[in-house]
């Protein structure tokens, strides 16, 4: 794990956070040598147990979604 003096992390600070974030590694913020803080990447975020049906109540159907769109004698493919 890194450590930082505490006076070069404020100067520093958002360079420590992307860094922090991009690779995942700890850095430890000290003063006069004694830890003071440690930045942490963020956890992933949780995901929901079931997967299945997490859409659920999103979407909205409007008219018949079984017959075709168009009628069959106004498919090109027929035409030969």
């Amino acid at each position: 794990m890194e450590q930082l003096a505490i006076s070069k992390f404020k100067a520093t600070c958002l360079a420590v956070l992307d860094r922090v974030n991009r690779t995942g590694q700890p850095v430890l913020t000290t003063r006069f040598g004694k830890p003071v803080a440690e930045v942490v990447p963020p956890s992933p975020p949780e995901r929901p147990e079931r997967w299945l049906g997490c859409m659920r109540s999103t979407l909205r159907i409007n008219g018949d979604i079984v017959s075709p769109a168009l009628d069959e004698r106004e498919w090109e493919v027929l035409r030969s």
